[in-house]
């Protein structure tokens, strides 16, 4: 199954689809989130992703996060004009709701898809309020179990929404290199029929480029301009620099990953004749002789007749003399 996200299709004989997720790397600055943007772009990256949140509707004014997602908070005309940035960049504008009035937002801004955070894979009046709007739902799965995801998968199917991407995630941050569990790429795609990617969480940037090669269809990175800059998710988040690398090695990978069909290459096809044997005589034959095994060997190059028709040789009659050292045709033997 494949779905489309703007002008780009997820799934299977597609390249792997990237999300940039700039999240809250902004700091709250409209200058520095408009950079991700920009940089996202050179990197060449598919997709630049935020976050939509009040800091009132996401968390209790007790919680001690509150006052770090009230600096974090843009305004719905802020998101407008982010949108409109990435936009005048060529570059796809995403951005993962937490409340309702996210939803709404987004939804009068034309985001293409919809992505829910692994923290609201359980959040089901969320789920479905945005999957009412008919756009394909991008679902993070960090923390859950299959029953979690499949109450999760059953929930955006009631709308008659049927345009759903899971993303296998852990919730680690950064996620260790031994709690990733990219195998379960493999196992998700059996067991749900629609595409699955992976969410990153991790320092390690090698491991998008091992997702992409057991089968992940999208991948979302933690990106900033600065690993040193203040904030939460910084430190485990990758550059512009790094970036561009992982989109170009994942590039790479997909290149190497090829068919499923064996067969020979265009590179190997200088060799093939080279490399391979045929049915060779090993001194000048008499014509109407008949031939015997003492005659013939099996050398390089391959141009006459295939080793496998040794037996079919031999007790053969010459139509006229063959040279020492000749590949023996169909055309040589009666």
């Amino acid at each position: 199954m494949k779905i489309k996200i703007s002008n780009k299709w997820v799934g299977e004989k597609h390249p792997a689809f990237v999300i940039a997720e700039a999240g809250i790397n902004h700091n709250g600055d409209l200058k520095i989130a408009k950079k991700l943007i920009t940089e996202a772009k050179k990197a060449n990256a598919d997709s630049i992703k935020f976050q939509t949140f009040q800091a009132s509707d996401l968390a209790s004014k007790k919680s001690k996060y509150y006052n770090l997602f009230k600096k974090l908070e843009f305004s719905d005309a802020e998101f407008t004009e982010l949108s409109h940035y990435a936009k005048s960049k060529d570059i796809i504008f995403l951005s993962t709701p937490f409340s309702l009035k996210a939803v709404d937002l987004l939804a009068k801004l034309r985001v293409p898809a919809f992505k829910i955070a692994s923290g609201d894979l359980t959040n089901l009046p969320l789920i479905k309020y945005a999957a009412s709007k008919n756009k394909p739902m991008i679902i993070s799965t960090g923390m859950a179990n299959m029953k979690e995801i499949n109450e999760a998968i059953k929930t955006i199917q009631n709308t008659k929404n049927n345009k759903i991407i899971v993303m296998h995630s852990v919730s680690g941050y950064p996620t260790p290199i031994d709690q990733v569990n990219l195998n379960i790429i493999k196992s998700m795609a059996e067991k749900i029929h629609y595409p699955i990617g992976y969410s990153d969480n991790g320092s390690d940037n090698l491991v998008p480029i091992v997702a992409v090669v057991l089968g992940a269809k999208i991948i979302e990175k933690h990106f900033t301009l600065n690993k040193k800059m203040n904030g939460p998710d910084h430190s485990m988040s990758c550059d512009p620099k790094e970036l561009r690398e992982i989109i170009i090695n994942m590039r790479s990978a997909e290149k190497m990953l090829g068919t499923d069909e064996k067969s020979c290459q265009p590179s190997e096809l200088i060799n093939k004749t080279m490399a391979r044997r045929s049915i060779i005589t090993l001194n000048d034959i008499p014509k109407n002789t008949i031939i015997d095994k003492n005659m013939v060997g099996i050398k390089r190059p391959a141009t006459g007749i295939a080793p496998k028709f040794i037996d079919k040789i031999i007790g053969k009659k010459t139509k006229q003399k063959i040279k020492a050292e000749t590949p023996l045709r169909w055309s040589d033997i009666k």
